[in-house]
């Protein structure tokens, strides 16, 4: 009778305490006045992903009356997807190649995938742009070996898609180039005082930081169909994309390279009718959106369920989807 009474006491003290991390888990996301929080990391505060955040997080608590969604800035989608993971964020945009690998747990997100991630909209196309200086004699992505080049920030996104595309053309990161591990902006001056001999961003076009950088006597190089075939054989994310000549003054060529879709994600447990009421707000409201937020323009819901790496899409967005016959 005695152990009973004891076990019977165990067993109120575990449940106590299961309720009380329930408890703090929900004050913790939620307002003193219960609306849901909705954190959404994006990239540094100076730059257009923050400010498209900050739209959208604005937009939503003007249409949503249940949430509150905030902007936060971040080192970019790495970090996004990590912050998701660990629950310290709960929608996020980042580059669907780094989506799936978290998904997959694989890469740089090898011991920390993330099953549970759910796509709420596949955005805008990022392309990748390859700049080299004239006197490099890069041409080709090929011709990148054995040359100084800037590769970003180790683990970051821009890193990662160097990465793959450069391995992908028998060249190891770093032992095969002189690599600088720097953010475009740095790479930029290097490239202008030609103390470098190429540098990689993704960014939409026209970008006014490429722009610049090709005025000084520098060019994009070209992806050959065949290379841009073999990447989309290996990694389901890429799309072939062409800047058309004429993008930048000095350009006067068309430009092949690849692309990647920018996705917004969150984890499968956000709500169904929480994420319901995001994705229909935000598709509501692009066009308005767009008008600030350049590269929200032209988007549609038909096309924001293509091109996103096989990853799932949450229930509630899906729900959305098919109400629209997007799906």
């Amino acid at each position: 009778m005695k152990k009973t009474k004891i076990f019977m006491i165990a067993i109120t003290v575990i449940i106590v305490i299961i309720a009380s991390f329930k408890a703090f888990g929900d004050m913790k996301n939620t307002t003193p006045d219960g609306k849901i929080k909705i954190r959404m990391p994006t990239a540094t505060s100076s730059g257009t992903l923050y400010a498209t955040g900050a739209a959208i997080t604005h937009m939503w608590n003007e249409k949503i009356p249940t949430i509150k969604a905030s902007v936060q800035s971040s080192a970019g989608g790495v970090e996004n997807l990590n912050m998701v993971n660990d629950g310290e964020a709960q929608v996020s945009i980042a580059i669907s190649s780094n989506c799936y690998q978290s998904f997959h747990g694989t890469d740089i997100f090898k011991g920390h995938a993330n099953p549970h991630l759910r796509v709420i909209a596949g955005l805008y196309l990022n392309p990748n742009q390859v700049i080299a200086t004239d006197k490099s004699e890069i041409n080709k992505i090929e011709d990148i070996k054995g040359k100084h080049f800037a590769i970003a920030s180790a683990g970051s996104s821009v890193y990662n898609e160097v990465k793959t595309h450069l391995e992908t053309a028998n060249i190891k990161v770093p032992d095969d180039i002189q690599a600088e591990y720097i953010g475009f902006g740095e790479a930029a001056a290097m490239l202008q005082n030609k103390t470098i001999d190429g540098a990689w961003i993704m960014a939409g076009v026209p970008s006014s930081s490429v722009m610049q950088t090709l005025s000084s006597n520098s060019h994009l190089v070209n992806l050959s169909d065949e290379f841009i075939k073999q990447m989309q054989k290996k990694y389901p994310w890429y799309v072939a994309y062409t800047i058309p000549k004429g993008t930048y003054p000095t350009q006067k060529t068309d430009i092949q390279t690849t692309a990647v879709k920018m996705v917004m994600f969150c984890n499968e447990d956000l709500p169904d009718e929480v994420v319901y009421e995001l994705t229909k707000a935000f598709w509501e409201n692009v066009e308005e959106l767009s008008k600030t937020q350049k590269s929200l323009k032209n988007l549609t819901p038909q096309e924001a369920v293509k091109n996103i790496a096989d990853l799932p899409i949450h229930n509630g967005a899906m729900k959305y989807y098919k109400e629209i016959n997007a799906i």
